[in-house]
């Protein structure tokens, strides 16, 4: 194995990649690079720029007053769009009344089908019209959770009314089981809720009934409370104590170009204070994820934030890894690291020790597209970590490169032979299980092992579901077959699924592993059979048995994608059920970054969310779901390294308790965690209602020594590699924060 005397059949370490001179100034560098991509994306960026819409304008303004209405219709219906994209929703209900008069004027061949389209684009940005004026500018904490309680409902309700008339008039008009009979039939369910007129404003044959199948305690979201609900565009979030005072904090990113990260340190009083600039973080802008790990070993935890995602070609962007210095401030040392000398568009990577010589290596998964042009096919990257600050590309020696578009990558030792293995996802490719053959590379045994689904494949991890100490796999697909346009809707097959109609969605794959190195599909066996489209997705201990569960942000662009983000219970490794409505954790808008942590210390996870779409119009503000569940006992077990690993990435932790005269054993993996969205390294450990700890063992990832503790407390545990002794710290509780009443809350429309 690595480190044990295999070493040198590995590439020599090199020299020095740059010289000091060269990389000295770096993190000013990188900040004029940032700033540059800023200023250019208005022209260069081909999503959330503004070039194409004002070539759009300037085509519809110029055009011959004679050009046949349907044309005009048509370049009307596009602008309508990007308009809309950039939050010109009133502008765009313009165009598409316009468009509509259009085509009142052509034959009666053929209109049907098209009129039926603008006017449920219509429809949407009446919607979405009300949603500006009363979730944005009159937020509160049930602003768009399905299903809407009396706080939720839009108390300005004339946009949903609209919409509302709109979309049941297609419903009823169209055939079901057609795209557009089934994206009305939802969408108008939402906005009869929006309006307050839910269920008797929609007909009996159309109505849906959002309803959990099971009892589960209410989230709320305190976000505006505690002070971490930052309005973005989607973006990454990840957890943990960042200035080393002991108190869990929030960093979240936004895609968008010219926005910056946010910093939320906890106060330790129930709130959190936004110390970006004092972070050093205002410079580094955009970043659609990132991610977090103690590269250096020094014992706090830095940043690596990745950009370029879904741009193709034109998201050639410098990612950055950000140095802490122990206090909570960040230097950019991206260049003078070697991470700096090719960039490529990518938004998912993950750290392990991939070569066990005690320090964290880096694989970057990115974004090849297709194209008869092999510089178009951008490979993946893993660095080596030098041990020195610096890390080595050496992805192309262990044969990980990959070259397929990447969305998500997670390190787990699968088969139990003590090294890290890395499983990757393709978008519309098959995946790859790099099995880590030591100083021999690696060997993608997916195809052998039957793990290469799903097809359109986004967000994935290792995970024990079932606490049978064996790694199983998650991957969630994102795309149905036949969708990703304005014509179709991806938004018919996710409803579909809902109502238990056919649908071409993906559903999830649930692997579990023997522990030997092999896998079975039980997705379906576990309840997993809906169509989601997410991309944000983590998961942790939401209820305090010990079994994981799961959360799924429905990250789809589209604005028509009014789809609710999804919780999964784990019912003790017997399946999965879907408690989202009774949870209040329904969000619809863009859930992206996801971090499962207790913030308040009150012995049950939390959830963090950062939330919003991938054009400027589609902002939202960040969610922070406050657990209010009631008898649940926690242990935190807080691991400290001997050698640069300082968080045990890689270790194995189980933990033995009793309930009701029964033994029974929960397993962790320290390290592994979901895709958009990190949580706290130290392991939070639902116990049920055990009252003590029976025995805890940790299994260390370099060396594979294993310590054993008997009958512990529970509270927060520090396990020090070779020393046989724990420490117990005081756990203190500090409830959330709350907000001021809201001024006439009793009034929500009609």
């Amino acid at each position: 194995m690595f480190g044990c005397g295999d070493e040198a059949e590995m590439p020599e370490r090199p020299e020095p990649a740059v010289a000091p001179a060269v990389v000295e100034g770096g993190a000013a560098r990188m900040a004029e690079r940032l700033a540059e991509i800023a200023a250019r994306s208005d022209d260069e960026n081909p999503i959330i720029g503004t070039r194409r819409l004002r070539e759009v304008r300037t085509r519809l303004a110029t055009l011959p007053s004679d050009v046949a209405a349907a044309r005009r219709g048509e370049l009307r219906v596009l602008l309508a769009h990007l308009e809309m994209w950039e939050g010109n929703i009133d502008r765009a209900i313009e165009l598409l009344s316009a468009a509509r008069k259009d085509l009142e004027e052509l034959p009666p061949e053929g209109l049907r089908e098209r009129r039926d389209a603008v006017l449920f684009w219509l429809a949407v940005a009446h919607l979405r019209s009300g949603e500006a004026k009363n979730c944005l500018a009159d937020h509160t904490p049930a602003s768009c959770i399905l299903p809407l309680t009396p706080e939720g409902v839009h108390r300005d309700p004339e946009a949903a009314k609209r919409a509302l008339a709109i979309f049941s008039e297609l419903a009823a008009s169209s055939e079901p089981g057609a795209w557009l009979h089934d994206s009305s039939r939802w969408l108008a369910n939402i906005s009869a809720m929006a309006a307050g007129r839910h269920p008797e404003g929609v007909a009996l044959s159309q109505r849906i009934e959002f309803e959990s199948v099971e009892d589960f305690p209410r989230f709320r979201d305190v976000a505006g409370a505690v002070g971490v609900d930052a309005f973005d565009l989607c973006g990454g979030a990840v957890v943990d104590d960042f200035d080393g005072d002991g108190w869990l904090d929030i960093v979240s990113s936004t895609w968008d170009p010219k926005g910056a990260l946010h910093f939320f340190r906890n106060q330790g009083d129930g709130r959190f204070a936004d110390v970006t600039d004092a972070a050093g973080l205002t410079g580094v802008l955009g970043g659609l994820n990132l991610i977090h790990g103690d590269y250096d070993g020094d014992g706090d935890l830095d940043l690596f934030v990745l950009r370029g995602a879904w741009l193709r070609g034109a998201g050639r962007h410098p990612n950055s890894l950000l140095r802490n210095d122990g206090q909570g401030v960040f230097e950019d040392v991206t260049l003078s690291a070697g991470l700096g000398a090719v960039d490529y568009p990518t938004s998912t990577a993950a750290f392990a020790d991939f070569d066990r010589d005690g320090d964290l290596d880096l694989y970057v998964g990115n974004e090849a597209y297709d194209s008869d042009q092999p510089a178009a096919r951008f490979p993946n990257q893993l660095f080596r970590n030098e041990g020195d600050g610096r890390f080595t590309d050496v992805a192309a020696w262990a044969g990980v490169e990959n070259h397929r578009f990447t969305k998500g990558v997670t390190w787990g030792d699968y088969d139990g032979d003590g090294d890290p293995d890395l499983y990757v996802s393709n978008l519309d490719d098959a995946n790859r299980l790099y099995r880590n053959d030591g100083a021999a590379g690696f060997t993608d045994v997916a195809p052998t092992l039957g793990v290469t689904g799903p097809h359109a494949s986004f967000s994935t991890w290792f995970w024990d579901f079932d606490n049978d100490g064996a790694l199983d796999l998650l991957v969630n697909p994102y795309a149905p077959e036949g969708g990703g346009n304005l014509e179709v809707p991806e938004l018919a097959a996710v409803v579909a699924s809902h109502l238990g109609e056919p649908s071409v969605g993906e559903t999830p794959r649930l692997y579990r592993g023997d522990g030997r190195g092999g896998f079975e599909d039980v997705s379906a066996a576990q309840g997993l059979t809906l169509a989601t489209l997410p991309m944000g997705a983590n998961f942790g201990d939401i209820d305090g048995d010990g079994f994981l569960d799961f959360y799924l942000g429905t990250g789809y662009p589209g604005y028509e994608g009014l789809i609710p983000n999804i919780l999964y219970r784990n019912r003790r490794g017997a399946g999965f059920v879907d408690v989202t409505y009774a949870a209040g954790m329904g969000h619809l808008q863009k859930g992206h970054g996801t971090a499962f942590a207790d913030f308040d210390g009150d012995g049950d996870q939390d959830v963090y969310q950062q939330v919003g779409g991938f054009f400027r119009g589609d902002g939202y503000r960040n969610v922070l779901f406050a657990n209010r569940s009631r008898g649940q006992r926690m242990a935190v077990v807080v691991l400290h390294g001997a050698d640069a690993n300082r968080f045990g990435v890689g270790a194995r932790v189980r933990v033995e308790i009793e309930e009701d005269g029964v033994r029974r054993s929960i397993h962790r993996h320290v390290g592994s965690t979901g895709s958009f969205g990190g949580n706290p390294h130290r392991q939070e450990i639902g116990v049920g209602s055990a009252t003590r700890i029976e025995a805890l063992e940790v299994t260390w990832p370099r060396t594979g020594r294993t310590q054993r503790f008997e009958r512990l407390d529970l509270g927060e545990i520090h396990i020090i590699e070779d020393e046989d002794v724990v420490e117990h710290r005081l756990r203190k509780r500090v409830p959330f924060a709350r907000a001021p009443a809201r001024a006439d809350a009793s009034h929500h429309g009609e």
